[in-house]
């Protein structure tokens, strides 16, 4: 257990720093920042949501980071994740990137810079999809990461199979996703995530099937 924290040490301190990172921004930049911050866009790019600059500045990076540790801890109770780190390292990361990228558009709107926070969000989410895709195939079974399914949890070449087609499938979605990203549609996004979901789903249940007619 020791040896695992240690490999691990470097790479969460690392992750927690850069989840504090918009914390730091916000200091920087509190005297010109609103004593409102808009910190919800809807698709359409219309201002739906507000937090004071105290909770935005202070508590958003806290319960980020807070959301770091749970993922974290969730991952690492798995015994086989804990055998195969990679699947742990993966989760370290993606809170950072998605806790820098929510300051960033919060600040930068708050300072007067107009986005178009609707193409950001969605180019930047089928970014991370396509991320996590790349790293889908080499997640070892657990039943906590991965596409968990009675049929995957109980064949290992079952799961082996679904990862690898669920990896391309979520790396094409996700870059498709942030393709089309510029006509920030909503039902557009969910049709993409509906299909990068049912395909690996399908042929997952279709697989054990055919393992069973052995």
């Amino acid at each position: 257990m020791k040896n695992i924290f240690r490999e691990l040490k470097g790479t969460l301190i690392i992750t927690s720093v850069l989840t504090l990172l918009p914390l730091f921004a916000g200091l920087l930049l509190w005297n010109v920042l609103p004593d409102v911050l808009v910190t919800h866009w809807g698709i359409d790019n219309q201002p739906n949501g507000y937090m004071s600059k105290e909770a935005a500045v202070f508590g958003l990076p806290f319960f980020m980071l807070a959301m770091q540790y749970l993922c974290t801890f969730l991952v690492f109770l798995e015994k086989k994740n804990r055998e195969n780190l990679k699947n742990i390292r993966m989760v370290l990361w993606i809170v950072p990137v998605i806790s820098i990228l929510c300051g960033a558009v919060t600040y930068a709107y708050a300072c007067g810079v107009m986005l178009n926070v609707g193409f950001i969000i969605t180019a930047a989410v089928g970014l991370i999809f396509a991320a996590v895709g790349f790293y889908l195939p080499k997640f070892k079974q657990n039943s906590t990461v991965g596409v968990r399914l009675p049929w995957t949890l109980n064949s290992e070449e079952n799961w082996e199979k679904t990862h690898r087609l669920a990896g391309r499938t979520w790396i094409a979605g996700g870059l498709l996703m942030t393709a089309a990203s510029p006509l920030a549609n909503i039902w557009v996004m969910i049709g993409i995530l509906l299909v990068m979901i049912m395909i690996p789903l399908l042929y997952s249940f279709w697989y054990s099937k055919q393992e069973n007619k052995i």
